[in-house]
């Protein structure tokens, strides 16, 4: 099948290199020039494993492109994915600009019976949205091309969203008739050989599953997070807390991780974009909005933990070991992460931070703190306890849950860590000489 993709960010790319490597022919398009030319020769702008290797296959097989040449892809093409950025304004609105601005080019190049899909997260109603775009820009163009619109979400956890979409839970798929479900069965048929997992319904409820789906794990994240917070006043072990209630089978133990907070593209953009949608049907979603207030809460939680234990930051110049910048394992994306809270704020106080993080290191330099000074970024995890006062764990990458402790110990000034993701063991840390601070669990 013939595949144009409107946009080469995250969710474009993936989708792409997983079409592609299926045998259908993919043209990527996006207005970044620069952008385009390094994807043409393999230079992927995220890190996302298994991504690199796809594309590069896919583009000596001969299946990929990458291309600014709107009307050529548009008009070679019976199925384009609009997969462009839906960023947050600050009001908390989903800020549809460039899924707009590529309707009306989808509109302006359409000129064979096509369907048309948001896979972008978009606010309910978006779809439709975007078809009256088109239908309007090819009225003007006095055409009659027909096409149908659909909305088709990404259910994609970064640093495993390769393999999420080639084995995918479920494969949502809102139409508006018989035809574009055809469609989708053949498109899709690579994907879910094992057993159905295609789900069609109306294009309205598609996009509020996707909303639901990250307001619901959102939900639970924050759940946990006020319930270690409890813990730490009454005195109990959330790490105990949480083993009580996720081995209820109603329950279960995924997204129940006591932590500094969610961060990332989604989580944040999501919550906030379905409480401003629900306002505008003259609804106030109460859950939602306090797990978006218990979330920002969290972060505040953790720094005053670490104020607490050295109250004399501005006076005492305390170095750092900070460990894990990102906002989850397995990628580079720090959008929305806590770490970036507590940094700024440390530096602030005065403290000299040594840093390090698998693969977010040239975002943070580049994007993130490069107007901060005091932040030294080092070679690995190790270099950043040389004459550290402590270790602050704030992403829990593979390479931190088993670290030679010895190590840390001979290292730090004074054996301290903090952890914002609850990797270790107390008991351990404790009988070995650590002072051990975490989440949901009261100091001794």
């Amino acid at each position: 099948m013939k595949i144009t993709i409107v946009g080469t960010g995250y969710v474009g790319l993936v989708t792409s290199a997983c079409f592609a490597s299926r045998g259908n022919f993919v043209t990527c398009l996006d207005i970044d020039n620069e952008k385009i030319n390094s994807l043409n020769k393999n230079v992927i702008p995220i890190y996302e494993p298994g991504l690199k290797d796809k594309i590069e296959l896919a583009l000596n097989h001969g299946t990929i492109n990458f291309t600014t040449d709107y009307e050529t892809a548009i008009a070679n093409s019976t199925i384009v994915f609009i997969c462009v950025g839906t960023p947050m304004k600050e009001n908390g609105d989903t800020n549809l600009d460039y899924v707009f601005e590529s309707a009306k080019l989808i509109g302006k190049y359409l000129s064979n019976e096509s369907i048309i899909i948001t896979k972008s997260t978009v606010p309910i109603g978006t779809t439709f949205r975007v078809k009256d775009i088109i239908k309007k820009t090819i009225d003007d163009r006095k055409e009659n091309i027909l096409f149908d619109v659909a909305n088709n979400p990404e259910f994609l956890k970064q640093g495993r969203a390769v393999d999420d979409f080639n084995s995918p839970d479920r494969i949502i798929v809102g139409i508006e008739n018989e035809k574009s479900k055809e469609v989708f069965k053949e498109l899709y048929k690579p994907f879910s050989t094992n057993h159905e997992k295609l789900i069609f319904m109306d294009i309205l409820s598609s996009e509020l599953t996707k909303y639901a789906a990250n307001a619901m794990l959102a939900t639970k994240i924050s759940f946990i997070n006020e319930m270690s917070i409890i813990a730490e006043k009454v005195g109990a072990d959330i790490k105990m807390v949480r083993k009580g209630i996720g081995s209820d089978s109603r329950i279960g133990f995924s997204f129940i991780y006591p932590s500094i907070g969610y961060g990332g593209s989604c989580f944040p953009k999501d919550i906030s974009s379905i409480i401003n949608v629900s306002k505008d049907f003259d609804y106030e979603p109460k859950i939602l909005k306090s797990v978006k207030l218990v979330n920002e809460n969290q972060k505040f939680y953790f720094l005053d933990k670490i104020k607490s234990r050295f109250p004399d930051l501005k006076k005492s110049c305390k170095q750092f070991a900070i460990w894990g910048l990102s906002f989850k394992p397995r990628t580079d994306d720090m959008r929305g992460s806590a770490a970036i809270y507590i940094i700024e704020e440390l530096v602030k106080l005065g403290c000299k931070l040594k840093v390090y993080d698998p693969e977010a290191m040239e975002n943070a330099k580049r994007k993130y703190f490069k107007n901060l000074s005091n932040i030294f970024y080092c070679k690995d995890k190790y270099e950043a306890l040389d004459g550290s006062d402590a270790l602050i764990l704030l992403t829990e990458w593979p390479e931190f849950r088993s670290p030679d402790f010895e190590i840390i110990n001979k290292k730090l000034s004074q054996p301290v860590i903090f952890d914002g993701r609850n990797q270790y063991s107390d008991n351990y840390l404790k009988n070995i000489g650590f002072e051990y601070l975490r989440i949901g669990k009261k100091n001794d």
